[in-house]
């Protein structure tokens, strides 16, 4: 497949894609090369690059021939592939086992290193994989359909290629490790299988940095980076740093529902990048021409002078946070998605589920939900400890903001 894209890349590409490229790429060249690459990573060739797919098997294979071109080091188990195989259960009550033997479903992981010559390695990571007709996951009600999944999470892949375009040149006191992680839709898989079974001594590892749905920066700039409290040394230079006007939002936590918190639950310090969900999130609709390229290339020239900012520090320290085990357990959904980039008092909502209780009983979206039952809901947390009160069959009432008026609903689990 790889001969084939070359054929419509502009000389400037080919040069930047060699291991011989004697400079730094320009933004016009990282814009060009991003394109390109979210491009063909969420054709509908791939089929949704679903883990066990063929579509995933060229995508992998698309990023070892990348990562060979850009001149980094194969890491993997074999060459820059690490293969896993799933066994799921059949009581639905026991977890899947992630290994390397029995029958189940195979997946590899792509890994590639840059050799700095140094004693601490961070590790950059993003997961190629995605839904692929949809199935288990998907928010699409319909005929089965691609999801090609530009935005989940072609961008952070693309992402992760850029970043070793732009570090490849910087001379650093630290390796780096870029693993483009397969099976997270799935349930982290890909990720949990390297930290158990690591390429590189995970002692050495520094810090970690995800990038998952990079590619959706929106009028306002809104930029999500999570973990924040993973480390002493991360919050006080993520502002200095922002040279692009970017708004940043930010939270401690260092779990959250991507590949960052294989690392975290191993006491490795973490930050999730995330532009935020929308109404294409897990649907056929995720295609490469809604990507904000720009808004992308901003993005990792951010990450790039954080790198650079935090280089010559000494090894990081790791702090936990609050996180998953804090979280309340629910059993039931309203049926929406939430807007994790906003800030304000209550819970805005970002897309709204064909069907669900929130639909039936009128909310749309952009409404903020500032009290769920008895309950005032004052952020992200305060919604979920309301709605963990409530069991299928419940009914209850709801107070959203609606431009600048408040409504009353009432919703039936």
């Amino acid at each position: 497949m790889k001969p084939f894209l070359l054929k419509f890349l502009p000389f400037s590409l080919i040069v930047l894609l060699s291991s011989t490229c004697d400079g730094p790429p320009t933004d016009e060249m990282l814009l060009a090369y991003t394109k390109e690459n979210i491009t063909y990573l969420a054709a509908d060739e791939l089929g949704g690059r679903a883990i066990g797919t063929e579509g995933e098997q060229l995508a992998a294979t698309f990023l070892a021939k990348e990562f060979e071109r850009l001149g980094l080091q194969p890491m993997g188990t074999d060459g820059y592939f690490q293969a896993f195989t799933v066994s799921k259960p059949s009581n639905p009550h026991e977890e899947a086992v992630i290994g390397t033997s029995g029958e189940g479903i195979t997946g590899r992981n792509v890994i590639a290193f840059l050799d700095k010559k140094a004693d601490k390695t961070i590790v950059i990571g993003a997961h190629f994989d995605h839904l692929g007709m949809g199935g288990q996951g998907s928010l699409h009600r319909g005929e089965e359909a691609i999801h090609n999944g530009a935005d989940d999470n072609a961008s952070g892949t693309a992402g992760l290629l850029a970043l070793a375009a732009i570090l490849k040149h910087q001379a650093l006191n630290n390796n780096i490790l870029f693993i483009a992680f397969s099976g997270e839709e799935n349930g982290l898989w890909g990720s949990n299988y390297f930290v158990k079974n690591p390429t590189l001594d995970l002692k050495s590892v520094n810090y970690m940095i995800n990038m998952d749905m990079v590619g959706r920066l929106n009028a306002e700039k809104s930029l999500a980076i999570n973990g924040v409290g993973t480390s002493p040394s991360f919050s006080p230079i993520l502002n200095q740093l922002n040279t692009e006007g970017l708004k940043l939002v930010t939270s401690e936590s260092g779990v959250g529902p991507s590949d960052h918190t294989s690392f975290y639950l191993q006491d490795v310090p973490v930050l999730h990048f995330f532009t935020g969900q929308h109404e294409d999130y897990h649907k056929p609709g995720d295609d490469s021409e809604k990507i904000n390229y720009q808004g992308l290339v901003s993005i990792m020239r951010y990450i790039s002078r954080l790198v650079t900012e935090l280089d010559n520090s000494p090894k990081l320290a790791f702090t936990k946070t609050k996180d998953s085990s804090d979280t309340p357990r629910f059993t039931v959904s309203m049926g929406v998605v939430p807007d994790y980039l906003y800030d304000g008092k209550g819970m805005r909502v970002d897309g709204v589920s064909e069907g669900k209780p929130a639909q039936v009983a009128g909310l749309q979206k952009g409404d903020i939900v500032v009290q769920l039952g008895d309950t005032l809901v004052s952020d992200m947390m305060g919604y979920m400890k309301a709605l963990s009160t409530f069991k299928k069959g419940d009914s209850t009432k709801v107070i959203v903001e609606r431009e600048g008026k408040k409504i009353e609903v009432t919703v039936t689990f």
